[in-house]
């Protein structure tokens, strides 16, 4: 038998065929001029320093030059707001310091904690760009990847990190003794593949680790920590930071409406937060190897 549709049923149709139903849900976000967000993977220049090996002093007039030609490739981006690793409790001492420093009253290479890339590179930049501050928005929770050392399927971790050791530390022997530029460091550093295998080590491997423990550490609260996660706990660890510093970062921005911004921060952070900012419509991710050459 063959079913019908009676006249008011017919009515309804017809009419809901021609109207356009009202749109259900929360109005969407996305700005129409997204800022652009630029990470740039830095290593911590203090640490890098070798008394025994003078090419890793970043004071010397080789590197001094090599870093202003490094810093002429990212001034083309031309960022509104430099932002760097440093807690935002620091900020007074920072913007003391940059203030100096805008007023030639401060000597880079003499002051103490003169090779931090903070200043050779935010301080440096800020001042040419003739931004009137650096901003902070590291967060608390810094530690060692080592404190991961023993469950099932330990070696895994183990390995990759063998694996990411011989595949860094060539470039950086190099780059120890001058055959490597400060520009083709952070080339380097800054490579995707170099970013995500060291994302993969810290963010994806460690999950596959249950059944142990983390090494006692005053930045772990080890209360919360279940042994049998004890992989996925360690990467929690690292992407709590990371969730602090993109608050930290886009808060800043909201305060200074910068429409592109330079964050000079560690490589572990950088996959990470490209990650975060990629899911977050308001932003833009630029690659910091687009501005960056070999040389």
């Amino acid at each position: 038998m063959r079913l019908s549709l009676t006249p008011g049923l017919l009515a309804l149709t017809g009419l809901l065929s021609c109207t356009r139903l009202p749109a259900t849900g929360p109005a969407p976000t996305t700005t129409r001029h997204p800022t652009d967000i630029m990470l740039v993977a830095s290593p911590h220049l203090a640490q890098f320093y070798k008394a025994n090996k003078p090419s890793t002093d970043v004071l010397t007039p080789t590197r001094q030059a090599e870093l202003a030609a490094l810093l002429t490739q990212v001034q083309r981006f031309r960022p509104e707001a430099i932002m760097v690793e440093e807690l935002p409790q620091e900020q007074p001492r920072i913007d003391s310091l940059y203030a100096l420093y805008r007023q030639d009253k401060l000597d880079l290479n003499t002051m103490p904690g003169a090779r931090n890339e903070v200043y050779q590179l935010g301080f440096v930049l800020g001042k040419r760009l003739g931004l009137e501050r650096i901003y902070c928005v590291n967060s608390e929770g810094g530690t060692s990847q080592s404190i991961l050392h023993e469950g099932k399927n330990i070696t895994l971790y183990v390995d990759a990190t063998a694996e990411h050791r011989a595949y860094y530390t060539p470039v950086l022997q190099k780059w120890e003794t001058g055959a490597v530029s400060m520009a083709g460091l952070l080339y380097f550093l800054n490579s995707r593949p170099m970013l995500e295998q060291l994302h993969t080590l810290v963010y994806r491997t460690p999950a596959r680790v249950t059944d142990g423990t983390l090494k006692a550490d005053p930045m772990v609260d080890a209360a919360f920590i279940k042994p049998h996660y004890v992989g996925a706990e360690f990467i929690s660890v690292f992407y709590n930071r990371d969730l602090k510093i993109y608050s930290n970062i886009v808060t800043t921005q909201l305060a200074t409406r910068s429409s592109r911004v330079l964050t000079i921060i560690g490589g572990r952070h950088v996959a990470s937060l490209q990650g975060i900012f990629r899911t977050d419509p308001a932003y833009r991710v630029v690659e910091a190897s687009a501005y960056l050459k070999r040389k």
